[in-house]
C-alpha cells in the first residue's frame, strides 16, 4: 500500500512538473530570456575571437543575472498560480508533491532557456572543436545550479509570505544581499582583520554565498590567477584545482538541497 501511494505521489509530482514546465515555456518571458542569451552568445562570438574571454564575460553576466531571474520568476510563478494551487490542495494530493512539481517545472524551464540560448551559437561556432568546451560546459552547469538555488529560495520566501508585495520585496532584498551587499561586508571584514590569519575565514565566507562560490568555481577551472582575488587565491592554494571543484560542487548542491527540504517542511506545516 505504501509503495502504491509513493508511486501515486511521484506521478502526481511529475504531472504538476510537466504542467508548470509547459506553462512557463508558453510564456513570452521565457522566449525573451532565451533570446537574450542567444543574442548575447552571438554578439560575444563576433566581438571576441578568443573563446576564453567570451566565457569570462558570460560568467560576469550570468553570476548576477541568473540569480535575479530565478528569484523573480520563482516568486512570480508562485503568486500567479496561487488559485490553481489552492484547487490542487483541495484534492487528495500530497502537499510536497504539488510544490516540488511547481518548483522543478520553473527551475527546469529557466535552465533550458539558459542552456539553449547560450549553447546554440557556441555550437554553430564550432565549440566542440575547441579546447575550452569543458570550461563552457562548467559555465552552463554553474548557471543551471544557480537557477535551481535561487528558484528554491524564492519559493521559500513566497511560502513564508502571503502578501505579494512583501514576498517580492524580500526576494529582491535576498538577491541584493547575496549579489552585492555580502561582498562589501566580506571585504570590509578582511580589511579590518587583516592582521589576523584569514585563510579559513575567507574559505568559509565564500561557501556561505552561492554567487561567490560559483564565481570561484569557474575561475579555478579557467586558472586565471589575476582575477581570482584574495578569496579565490586562498581557495586554490588550499584545495588545488580539482579538489576545489569537488568541494565547490558539493556546497552548491547543498545550497540546492537544503532549500528544497525547507519547501517540503514548510508546505506540510503551512495553513492554506
Amino acid at each position: 500500500m505504501n509503495t502504491q501511494l509513493r508511486q501515486f505521489y511521484k506521478k502526481t509530482m511529475l504531472k504538476i512538473l510537466k504542467y508548470s514546465f509547459y506553462d512557463l515555456m508558453r510564456s513570452r518571458w521565457s522566449y525573451v530570456y532565451f533570446l537574450f542569451y542567444l543574442l548575447l552568445g552571438v554578439i560575444l562570438l563576433f566581438l571576441n575571437n578568443d573563446l576564453s574571454k567570451a566565457i569570462i564575460t558570460l560568467m560576469n553576466i550570468i553570476i548576477i543575472l541568473v540569480p535575479l531571474i530565478g528569484t523573480i520568476f520563482g516568486v512570480m510563478y508562485y503568486y500567479n498560480s496561487k488559485e490553481f494551487t489552492e484547487l490542487l490542495l483541495a484534492q487528495p494530493l500530497k502537499r510536497s508533491s504539488i510544490f516540488l512539481g511547481q518548483y522543478f517545472g520553473v527551475a527546469l524551464s529557466l535552465s533550458m532557456s539558459l542552456v539553449l540560448g547560450l549553447g546554440i551559437p557556441f555550437i554553430f561556432y564550432g565549440l566542440f572543436k575547441s579546447a575550452v568546451i569543458w570550461d563552457f560546459s562548467l559555465l552552463l552547469i554553474n548557471g543551471s545550479l544557480l537557477t535551481f538555488i535561487f528558484t528554491a529560495l524564492a519559493f521559500n520566501i513566497a511560502l513564508s509570505n502571503e502578501n505579494r508585495i512583501k514576498g517580492f520585496g524580500f526576494a529582491i532584498l535576498l538577491w541584493l544581499a547575496l549579489a552585492i551587499i555580502y561582498d562589501g561586508f566580506f571585504l570590509m571584514s578582511l580589511i579590518i582583520f587583516e592582521d589576523y590569519p584569514l585563510d579559513q575565514l575567507s574559505i568559509a565566507g565564500t561557501m556561505l554565498n552561492p554567487i561567490d562560490l560559483s564565481r570561484t568555481l569557474i575561475l579555478l577551472k579557467l586558472d586565471i590567477s589575476a582575477l581570482l582575488g584574495y578569496t579565490g587565491a586562498v581557495f586554490k592554494k588550499f584545495f588545488g584545482t580539482n579538489l576545489g571543484l569537488i568541494v565547490s560542487f558539493v556546497m552548491l548542491f547543498m545550497w540546492v538541497i537544503l532549500p528544497i527540504l525547507r519547501i517540503v517542511n514548510k508546505s506540510k506545516k503551512k495553513d492554506f
